[in-house]
């Protein structure tokens, strides 16, 4: 009877340690998944969205540094040109009033209407290099030394335009064209200069354009010359 109950005893305490192991270990498993599906889970994620998001952001920085990018050349370019293309709307300005031809005050104006607006994107871009913009009025076609100012070619001294202001009919527009000429190929070599040497990408199209287009334009003023 004792050795009955003493067993009876030994089979209950057994029984009750293995459900007691049985709980541990379950609630053992328990806590290690939800530590890894939470812990492990973001740490999985975090450290793959992290540098994901980080090299996004670099990418994203070195695609602005790029796009305003810009040295000395664009500045150069944008100096120079800027007053270049005021001197060219300034003898465009002229014609209406002068010219005899029908096709120099076309080609008057056709040059202001390009070059306005030129001039105005280029002036934007130097202020946004924190550069600054050529004043107004500030040239003097007699004195400026043009290699200081970029290198411009093709400008036309002060007697040269008082010269254009006092001609009217077909003097005048034999001047006007004669002078446009000259002043477009400064602006050509101008712009071949910033195609070669420039940085901002938006400078460089510009140039090409100025080529492009003024290229065409010299080519219709010695036809017109080449007309009387």
């Amino acid at each position: 009877m004792i050795r009955k109950r003493s067993l009876m005893r030994r089979t209950a305490v057994v029984a009750a340690a293995g459900a007691a192991a049985l709980v541990l270990a379950a609630c053992g498993g328990s806590g290690g998944d939800d530590g890894s599906a939470g812990h492990g889970g973001h740490a999985a994620t975090a450290p793959s969205s992290a540098p994901s998001s980080s090299a996004s952001a670099s990418a994203s920085a070195s695609a602005s540094a790029s796009q305003g990018q810009h040295n000395a050349a664009d500045v150069a370019f944008a100096k120079g040109m800027i007053p270049h293309h005021r001197q060219a709307v300034e003898m465009a300005d002229l014609a209406p009033g002068r010219a005899r031809s029908a096709e120099v005050k076309k080609l008057a104006a056709d040059i202001k209407k390009a070059q306005d607006p030129e001039i105005r994107t280029l002036s934007g871009w130097l202020t946004s290099w924190g550069e600054d913009v050529p004043a107004e009025g500030a040239m003097d076609h007699s004195t400026h030394d043009m290699s200081g100012m970029g290198g411009m070619g093709g400008m036309m001294t002060a007697e040269e335009m008082t010269g254009l202001e006092n001609a009217s009919g077909k003097a005048f527009d034999t001047a006007f064209t004669e002078l446009m000429i000259k002043h477009h190929e400064g602006a050509v070599e101008m712009a071949r200069t910033e195609q070669a040497d420039g940085a901002h990408g938006p400078a460089r199209k510009m140039a090409v354009e100025i080529i492009d287009s003024q290229s065409a334009e010299i080519e219709q003023m010695n036809a017109l010359l080449g007309k009387d």
